[in-house]
């Protein structure tokens, strides 16, 4: 800086205390420029060698000295007046150190306060910044007195805050205990560096706050070197690091080239690192995983083996972004076989244990490892069950975004076992030590791998799992195996501990996998029972998506279990809920429905719902969903369409309005050619059963191809013939019954090609339900038909008009 613009004042001699304010001020500058990298640039300007006359005259940031005259400022200013400047003269000089305990003071004051009404909050982040502002000035003074006694007391605060907790049942707050668990770890390892003042002020505190405090020399102020000779330094330093390391040591390349020796001593230091980096950006969370590698290879001690496994598995998981579709498969097998490595550590040494309830340990470079105690083993913080549960979700996850007619995912499917055997294992884990809610959570993962499974599948899963995936020795109290329970048994096994948990979604989700399972192999009656005895119809709607999407799928599958026994009205009945509402896709998270009208999804809304859909091997074919629906609608309306004849309200009372709606567009077609797809068949079938011809019926019904996906498909077919036979049988009475007198029961029996005995039970059930006016006579073997009451127009005018008024005070009785 020019003489200039240095001001007035040309004395070179200055004063002792304006040297010590100089030191002061440059050992300011020295620390800002470590600090901030924002700051370096004017800091190492004011600090440099060539600005000693500025630095000398403007005193440390922008103070001026006592009796110094301010030149540069009056020429930039101008002229003012003399106020100003005995204004100027009168300003305090503080040096740094002075307003480095003003700040500590300042901050220990905010402390005492936030203690006084219990804000960890408060308290977290001012232990923060006070440690900031004695880490700065550690180098170049002793530590203050004042801060020994703030970390001191605010430990014991701590502890009698915890102890006060534990011991009342009232809890504080969410985010205010979050604060304590953070701080808590922190206090006691800052305190580890002051344990001897530390010590001595508890010692004799009166004594500790008097004894004067040393004075440091000053330190003169480095020089900042440049960039390139700071790379050299670097360079050097890693060379001879990397020279130093042994043989049987990893090392690895960290910030600023220099080398970072993986050892056993290290390992728990540096985990830590990785830690405190989780969640931040610009993570290199692969080189982590490399690091953890290397480290897993280096641990000499089980516990350390536990630890980096907890690590390594948990930051796997994190290399999963929000933008990815799912994680990469050769991460997940990783994954996979890790969590396998963990379960067998702790299986081969249960002097260590896994737990969620564990507290979490602060290990130290310099600290031994904790050992077990009166043969209780030493609890690791961890969750396995979590684990296992981020594992399936990332396999669905997978299978959910890949082309299910792609060998990519049969070869991912078959990763299904493996995934299986890691659960078995899991759960036998948490069997040894007890824990009932990871036992659950385990086991509910499980039976939804299974649930919808036949059962030959689910016995060969088993036999693998047990016989090749687990070692020998392993044995199960809950689910026990020796190659003869039948899947069944397993299933009531794994749902009748759900059904004891507390967790209400875990009781109604085991009872829908088992009313699901049942119905898929053909026990109708047991999970009707079970369905209706839970009472789910009631509260189903208050359910979570998932579990809607799970007791939709469970009704249709009582429903085609139904169709399969041979029970059409039942079937019908379930499937309607499901069919009826022509959003079966969505209903059953087997796809996204088109929205035909209003506006579109948004990309959130879209992204969630192909969230929520099932794998491609789990779907239920919709083609033979509807046309179970449409053939039992067809065996249902035809017969009662003819029944209610001309009747007024024929149009209204409706079974079926897909099936109803289906058939009027079909009646309305000028020219039918033949069937092409399942609507046509059942379309054409139902006209043919209505006019009487049940034997063309049953033809383009047999014809359809999609009864070929199900189970003994050549009994379903006769099943079917039979069905129509007996339907058809009833719509000729109802339709032709005003034109006869009498009619034999053989000739009836021979139109439809039934025995005379069936042909006479039905018409005797049909009589007894008064749909038909006639009666058997038994000599001849004849129906005698009684003419029928024919109502005139006004009369069923007034029998409408009544049947309304009673709904109206039914109505008006409830409200």
């Amino acid at each position: 800086m020019s003489r200039f613009f240095a001001g007035g004042s040309s004395d070179s001699d200055t004063s002792s205390s304006d040297e010590e304010l100089y030191s002061d001020s440059e050992e300011e500058r020295s620390e800002q420029e470590g600090s901030s990298e924002n700051d370096s640039e004017d800091d190492s300007d004011m600090g440099s060698d060539d600005d000693d006359s500025s630095s000398e005259d403007d005193g440390p940031e922008g103070f001026l000295k006592p009796g110094a005259k301010a030149g540069a400022s009056r020429f930039l200013r101008g002229e003012e007046s003399d106020e100003s400047d005995e204004d100027e003269s009168k300003r305090i000089v503080k040096s740094a150190k002075d307003k480095r305990l003003e700040e500590i003071d300042t901050i220990i004051r905010t402390i005492e306060n936030a203690k006084k009404i219990n804000d960890w909050v408060l308290i977290s982040n001012e232990f923060d910044k006070l440690n900031k502002i004695v880490s700065k000035g550690g180098q170049q003074s002793e530590t203050p007195r004042m801060y020994i006694k703030a970390i001191a007391d605010l430990e014991d605060f701590m502890g009698e805050t915890i102890k006060t907790e534990k011991e009342s049942k009232k809890k504080m707050n969410a985010t205010n205990g979050r604060a304590l668990n953070s701080i808590k770890q922190r206090i006691r390892k800052n305190n580890r560096t002051y344990e001897d003042q530390i010590a001595k002020y508890r010692a004799d505190p009166e004594a500790f706050e008097k004894e004067p405090e040393a004075t440091p020399e000053p330190v003169a102020a480095p020089k900042r070197k440049s960039a390139a000779v700071e790379a050299a330094a670097a360079a050097n330093a890693a060379i001879a690091a990397g020279d130093a390391v042994d043989e049987g040591e990893f090392s690895t390349i960290g910030r600023g080239g220099r080398t970072v020796a993986i050892t056993p001593e290290s390992i728990f230091k540096q985990l830590r690192a990785i830690l405190e980096a989780r969640g931040k950006k610009n993570t290199d969370r692969a080189e982590q995983i490399r690091s953890m590698d290397k480290m897993l290879g280096v641990a000499a001690t089980v516990y350390q083996r536990i630890r980096v496994l907890l690590v390594l598995i948990s930051t796997r998981f994190d290399l999963t972004t929000a933008s990815a579709s799912y994680m990469p498969i050769a991460q997940w097998k990783a994954a996979q076989e890790e969590i396998s490595k963990l379960l067998e550590t702790l299986e081969a040494n249960p002097q260590y244990a896994v737990t969620e309830d564990a507290e979490e340990i602060d290990d130290e470079e310099s600290e031994a490892e904790p050992v077990p105690k009166d043969g209780e083993p030493v609890k690791i913080f961890g969750s396995i069950a979590s684990l296992i549960e981020r594992l399936d979700d990332e396999f669905t996850r997978s299978l959910q975004n890949i082309d299910p007619h792609t060998p990519e995912y049969i070869d991912r499917l078959k990763e299904e076992a493996p995934l299986y055997a890691t659960a078995v294992r899991a759960q036998l884990y948490f069997e040894r030590l007890s824990h009932a809610s990871s036992i659950s959570r385990v086991l509910m993962r499980r039976l939804e791998m299974l649930y919808y499974k036949p059962e030959q599948l689910i016995k060969f899963i088993e036999q693998t799992t047990w016989t090749e995936a687990l070692p020998s020795g392993l044995e199960s109290k809950i689910t026990p195996y020796n190659g003869k329970e039948q899947p069944s048994e397993l299933m009531h096994s794994i749902c009748t501990v759900l059904y004891k948990q507390d967790n209400r979604l875990y009781r109604t989700r085991a009872m829908l996998c088992e009313v699901y399972h049942h119905a898929l192999h053909n026990r109708y009656f047991h999970a009707r029972d079970l369905l209706l005895m839970s009472h789910l119809q009631a509260t189903i709607h208050t359910a979570d998506i998932s579990t809607q999407i799970l007791y939709n799928r469970t009704l249709v599958q009582v429903g085609l279990c139904a169709f399969r026994e041979g029970m059409i009205s039942e079937a019908q009945q379930a499937l309607q809920e499901i069919s009826g509402t022509g959003r079966v896709k969505e209903l059953l998270a087997q796809g996204v429905q088109m929205q035909r009208y209003g506006a579109p999804a948004s990309p959130e809304q879209e992204r969630i719902e192909r969230q929520r859909q099932i794998p491609f091997h789990q779907h239920i074919n919709l083609e033979l969903l509807e046309c179970v629906y449409l053939t039992a609608s067809m065996l249902l309306e035809i017969p009662f369409m003819a029944q209610c004849g001309s009747a007024p309200d024929a149009k209204k009372r409706v079974i079926s309005k897909p099936f109803r709606r289906m058939l009027d567009y079909h009646e309305r077609q000028v020219f039918t050619g033949p069937p092409e797809n399942t609507r046509d068949h059942i379309m054409q079938a139902s006209k043919a059963l209505a006019s009487g011809d049940w034997a063309r019926a049953k033809e383009l019904i047999r014809a359809i191809k999609i009864w070929e996906l199900m189970p003994e498909t050549e009994q379903i077919k006769d099943m079917l013939s039979e069905k129509i036979q007996e339907e058809g049988l009833r719509t000729y009475l109802f339709t032709y019954a005003p034109f006869y007198e009498t009619l034999a029961i053989s000739q009836l029996a021979g139109m439809f090609d039934v025995s005379e005995r069936k042909a006479t039970a039905l018409v005797s059930k049909m009589i007894s339900s008064n749909e038909v006016a006639a009666a058997l006579d038994q000599k001849t073997n004849a129906i005698v038909f009684t003419a029928g009451v024919e109502y005139s127009r006004l009369q069923n005018l007034a029998l409408a008009l009544s049947d309304k008024a009673v709904q109206l005070l039914d109505s008006y009785k409830y409200r």
